[in-house]
């Protein structure tokens, strides 16, 4: 046989376009038997990924991306060992071993047998390693929100525009059944024009008032988990990994609930009103003027309350003049009832639809066409979340031009839209 008949599509990809072409191209797909994975899958051309953050959210990560036959574990990262030691037992469990286990999330980008990352890292690092993946000529799918501020996210944007990367937020709803059928009810005017926009977001504690400070673990890199935040002397409630609690309660790495489940919600919304290239214009806290409830406005005058009742047992209850829409995951209710069952045509709007999050990112790497939620999208909804949690950290509302992306009322609160970076944390430039 000609030996040239055996070439791998990744040496074809880089013997015919050169380094320039690569960061343009489609994935550097490689054979399962050079991987020692030659029963997986007849057609052997497999998408090389690395996982960077393999704590809590990741787990279904692991086991989702691990069991696609088009995808092949190469590397885990974390500065936990024993979360190391866990996405490793993990991949064994799905069949997959020889796979690199580092700390270091540059020796991820740095892998030329690597086309894609996970980043479910906590939120303050997302930027900072999406960017540098994408510098790398790798895909990214990051976990919402997409990033920590403001200019981070204009930082996200600029990236993916430069290099060309294929991106996914993991803003998950966009690819379930019930949240489409909301957006598109919307979209449509079924329930005429939207006035009010309830929203459930629920509340976190506050952090300890008074620190246990304890001695960091053995095998656990404390300094390389803050990164870019401010140095704390370290304690166990500040690193947990806990949907209820734990380092999503502080300031320092999210959001708090605006972070949480705003990211999901406030994501919806923007969907749902057509309005994910723009955004707010307001924003008051919970508090002002006797306001009882955080809300921000639309040019428009749509307002979106945060946990106003009745929310009727959903999630998001959007009220129109004609209607209601009521989603929640797993479920939506509609006011008039026939109105859920309502079929849509060739002459109606409908969004774009993906009935598998994870499975949209890959199919988008091959294809090379845009996710369902890429940064342009990810950073508008995170920038609601960020405005939302200035405007209650200040206490007064905050004046937002979606246009030129700068708050216009307050000097010290445009401070904020950036935070500074720890030394040697800083975010990669992009040229």
């Amino acid at each position: 046989m000609n030996p040239t008949s055996k070439t791998t599509r990744r040496h074809f990809l880089r013997s015919s376009l050169g380094t320039a072409g690569a960061l343009i191209a489609g994935p550097q797909i490689i054979r399962a038997e050079t991987l020692g994975n030659a029963n997986k899958d007849a057609a052997n051309s497999r998408i090389g990924m690395g996982f960077i953050g393999v704590g809590l959210i990741s787990d279904g990560h692991l086991r989702t991306f691990s069991s696609m036959p088009g995808v092949q574990p190469i590397a885990v990262c974390d500065v936990k060992e024993w979360q190391l030691k866990k996405a490793l037992d993990t991949l064994k469990e799905k069949g997959h071993n020889g796979v690199l286990a580092t700390s270091r999330f540059e020796e991820v980008l740095s892998n030329p047998d690597i086309d894609a990352v996970c980043v479910t890292t906590p939120d303050h690092w997302h930027v900072g390693i999406a960017i540098a993946a994408m510098k790398a000529g790798k895909d990214v799918y990051v976990e919402k929100p997409m990033s920590l501020t403001i200019e981070e996210g204009k930082a996200m944007v600029a990236a993916e525009k430069k290099y060309g990367r294929i991106v996914q937020v993991g803003s998950q709803q966009r690819s379930e059944i019930y949240f489409r059928i909301a957006a598109n009810l919307v979209r449509n005017g079924m329930i005429g024009d939207i006035k009010e926009i309830y929203c459930k977001l629920g509340e976190f504690p506050q952090p300890p008032a008074k620190e246990t400070i304890v001695p960091v673990p053995a095998g656990f890199d404390y300094d390389r988990w803050l990164g870019p935040t401010p140095f704390y002397d370290y304690s166990e409630n500040r690193v947990l990994g806990n949907y209820g609690g734990g380092w999503r309660c502080y300031w320092d790495y999210g959001s708090r609930k605006f972070g949480d489940w705003g990211a999901h919600h406030f994501d919806i919304i923007q969907w749902a009103l057509g309005r994910d290239e723009t955004g707010p214009v307001e924003f008051i806290p919970k508090g002002f003027e006797g306001a009882e409830h955080h809300h921000y406005r639309y040019a428009d005058g749509i307002t979106v309350w945060r946990d106003r009742m009745p929310d009727n047992g959903h999630m998001i209850r959007f009220i129109g003049t004609k209607g209601e829409v009521l989603v929640s995951r797993g479920k939506i209710d509609t006011l008039p009832k026939e109105l859920v069952r309502h079929q849509f045509t060739a002459n109606d709007v409908q969004v774009y639809e993906s009935k598998d999050h994870r499975k949209n990112f890959i199919e988008s790497i091959l294809s090379r066409k845009p996710t369902i939620c890429p940064a342009t999208v990810g950073h508008r909804s995170a920038t609601i979340c960020q405005l939302a949690g200035i405007a209650e950290r200040l206490g007064r509302p905050l004046k937002w031009d979606p246009k030129a992306e700068k708050i216009t009322n307050d000097a010290e609160a445009a401070t904020r839209q950036d935070r500074p970076r720890r030394k040697g944390y800083e975010l990669p430039t992009i040229a």
